[in-house]
C-alpha cells in the first residue's frame, strides 16, 4: 500500500491542478498514442515506487499525463508482465495507483494473436469478455483497502463504453470486430493444439496481459473498455513462424488506426469527467 500512496502523491504533484478523466494502458508497440497527447508530462517508472522498467521491446516505461480528445488522461506507456517474474500484485500496481487517484475509467489495449480464423494481421478487436487462463488473480490474499472481495465480472467490459466504441469506429470508417480475449501467462507463443483449444473455449484472440489488470480495476469499481490489435493469426492458422519482431512491425502499422479510435472514444465523453464518484456524468455518450 505504501508504494501506491507514494506513487499517487508523486503523480498528483505533476498534475498541475488537472484532474485526469481516465487512464489508458498501452500494449506492445502502441506507445505512439502517448506521443499524440498535448501538453504531455512524462514520469519515468524509475521515479515511481513499485513501478518496474519493462524489459520487453515496445514498452517504454513511463506514465504520460496530457490532453487527448479534449480530456486530461494518464497513459501507462509500457507494461511490466508476470512472465518477467512479477507477481500479480506487482503487475496491477499501476491500476491500483489509478484507483488511488480517483480515476473511474480504464482503457486497456494489447497486441494479440488471432484465434478466430477470419482475423488477419492488423484486425482491431473490441473486447467483449475475457478468459483468465493465467492461473493467477490479483485479488488472492488479504482484502485490500478499496477492493470488493467478490467483484462481479458479468460485464467486465462496460456495455455502454462498447456501444460508443462501435459508434466511433463507424464514424471514423474503422473496421472493428468484437470478441473474447484469452489471457495466458506466456512468454512462449501458443502451440497449434493450444490455439485449437482456445477456439473451442470461445476465445477470438489471445495474449499475455490485460486480464489481471481488468480484474483489479473491477474490484475497485473502475469501468473498463478494451481493445486488442491482432498482429498475427495464431499458430496452426498461419504456418508462418511467430516472432516478437513481426508483432512490433504490425503494431506499428495498425497502431495508428487504434490510436485514432481511442482518441475518438475519449472525445465522446461528457465533459472532463470519468473520476470515481462522478456517477453517470463520466459515462460515454453514444
Amino acid at each position: 500500500m505504501s508504494n501506491i500512496i507514494a506513487s499517487r502523491d508523486i503523480i498528483t504533484a505533476q498534475l498541475g491542478g488537472r484532474t485526469p478523466s481516465l487512464a489508458i494502458v498501452l500494449g506492445s508497440g502502441l506507445g505512439g498514442l502517448a506521443d499524440a497527447m498535448a501538453g504531455a508530462v512524462r514520469i519515468p517508472y524509475g521515479d515511481l515506487p513499485g513501478f518496474h522498467a519493462p524489459a520487453v521491446e515496445g514498452h517504454k516505461g513511463e506514465l504520460v499525463i496530457g490532453t487527448l480528445g479534449g480530456k486530461t488522461v494518464i497513459a501507462q506507456s509500457g507494461r511490466f508482465h508476470m512472465y518477467e517474474g512479477y507477481t500479480p500484485e506487482e503487475n496491477v500496481l499501476p491500476i491500483r495507483v489509478f484507483g488511488a487517484l480517483g480515476i473511474g475509467t480504464l482503457v486497456v489495449t494489447n497486441a494479440a494473436g488471432g484465434v478466430r480464423r477470419t482475423y488477419t494481421a492488423g484486425t482491431l478487436m473490441l473486447i467483449s469478455d475475457h478468459l483468465n487462463l493465467t492461473g493467477k488473480s490479483p485479488l488472492v490474499g488479504h482484502l485490500r483497502k478499496g477492493d470488493e472481495r467478490f467483484p462481479d465480472m458479468s460485464e467486465a467490459y462496460d456495455p455502454v463504453y462498447r456501444e460508443v466504441a462501435r459508434a466511433q469506429a463507424t464514424k471514423l470508417g474503422i473496421r472493428l470486430e468484437e470478441g473474447v480475449y484469452a489471457g495466458l501467462m506466456g512468454p512462449s507463443y501458443e502451440t497449434p493444439s493450444e490455439v485449437r483449444m482456445l477456439e473451442r473455449l470461445g476465445a477470438d484472440a489471445v495474449g499475455m496481459s490485460t486480464v489481471v489488470e481488468v480484474i483489479a480495476a473491477r474490484a475497485q469499481g473502475i469501468r473498463c473498455l478494451g481493445f486488442s490489435l491482432v498482429t498475427n493469426p495464431g499458430a496452426g492458422i498461419s504456418h508462418k513462424p511467430l516472432s516478437h519482431k513481426d508483432v512490433m512491425e504490425t503494431a506499428g502499422r495498425a497502431g495508428e488506426e487504434l490510436a485514432r479510435l481511442v482518441e475518438g472514444v475519449v472525445g465522446a465523453m461528457r465533459g472532463d469527467q470519468g473520476t470515481r464518484g462522478s456517477g453517470d456524468q463520466g459515462f460515454l455518450a453514444p
